[in-house]
């Protein structure tokens, strides 16, 4: 309780977090969005598996607690991270932010595409997202209405927010 009788509010941060990728043509390579495989789609182009959802979240949860991007965490320049699961990056990113003394509150996910739908396996991102995170972590389908790259199908963007709570140590 504050001296004027009301309860103390913790300390919180935002991040926003930001990704992109191409399709490839590489008939091999998976499409994983939120740590979800949609079969029949192609894969985006990528250093890891190119999960735009959950790069955009670790960079949002990074931002938040003051840590620096995911490419300062996991850069692409190094073999360790080729075709890397982003689940378990995220994951990763997860137990850094409460390492530096931040706890994830939210993250709320907007993925701008023209393709794969992503109504039908909202659900079963939402959960992987937030199992990997430990809160809450919403997603969002949004259609680039025919504009540029994204409306002409030729990738996928995510804008990510977090929420974190808590104090640096």
């Amino acid at each position: 309780m504050t001296a004027a009788g009301a309860p103390a509010v913790p300390p919180l941060r935002v991040g926003q977090g930001f990704d992109i990728h191409a399709f490839t043509d590489d008939p091999a390579r998976a499409l994983v969005l939120g740590g979800v495989r949609f079969d029949g789609e192609p894969g985006l182009a990528g250093h890891s598996d190119a999960d735009a959802v959950a790069h955009a979240a670790a960079d949002a949860l990074l931002g938040a607690a003051g840590l620096g991007d995911i490419g300062a965490h996991f850069p692409d320049t190094d073999p360790a991270w080729r075709g890397a699961d982003s689940i378990g990056l995220l994951t990763e990113v997860a137990r850094r932010v409460r390492a530096a003394g931040w706890e994830p509150v939210n993250v709320d996910c907007a993925v701008i595409c023209e393709r794969p739908k992503l109504a039908p396996r909202r659900d079963e991102m939402e959960h992987r997202l937030t199992a990997a995170v430990g809160a809450p972590v919403t997603v969002k389908g949004n259609r680039a209405e025919q504009l540029g790259a994204l409306g002409r199908a030729e990738g996928i963007a995510c804008l990510a927010v977090a929420l974190v709570a808590g104090s640096a140590r």
